[in-house]
């Protein structure tokens, strides 16, 4: 098997010497996703919330240019830069992942990239 990088031209490029995702054979390997506008590389306005959302937006985006989905997502990681803004963004979450849960981890950090307040990686898998 050889790895595959992902490219996904409709989320944010990576901002460090990382790839935004690996597939190997049918698994799919996402860095952690952030709040950020592909277009401008700035976070979305609106706080936990907007931010969470737009990282799942992202997170999607890659997911789908890897041939995979949400839905065959078997694990997230979340980092929050404030653990009280869990129940803000397990709601958000709430909508994006809505049965057949993943496994997931959250976890408070004391800072995020370009000072995020949330992000999310996720490990896929791709369907025959």
């Amino acid at each position: 098997m050889k790895k595959q990088i992902i490219n996904a031209d409709k989320a944010p490029k990576a901002i460090g010497p990382y790839s935004v995702a690996n597939r190997i054979g049918d698994l799919v390997f996402c860095s952690g996703s952030l709040g950020l506008d592909p277009n401008t590389q700035n976070f979305v306005p609106g706080g936990i919330e907007a931010e969470t959302r737009q990282a799942l937006i992202n997170l999607k985006n890659v997911l789908e240019a890897a041939g995979s989905s949400l839905e065959s997502v078997v694990k997230t990681t979340v980092f929050l830069r404030d653990m009280g803004d869990f129940p803000k963004m397990n709601a958000i979450y709430g909508e994006f992942f809505t049965e057949n849960f993943p496994a997931r981890s959250t976890i408070q950090v004391a800072a995020l990239p370009k000072g995020g307040a949330v992000e999310i990686e996720a490990v896929a898998y791709i369907e025959d």
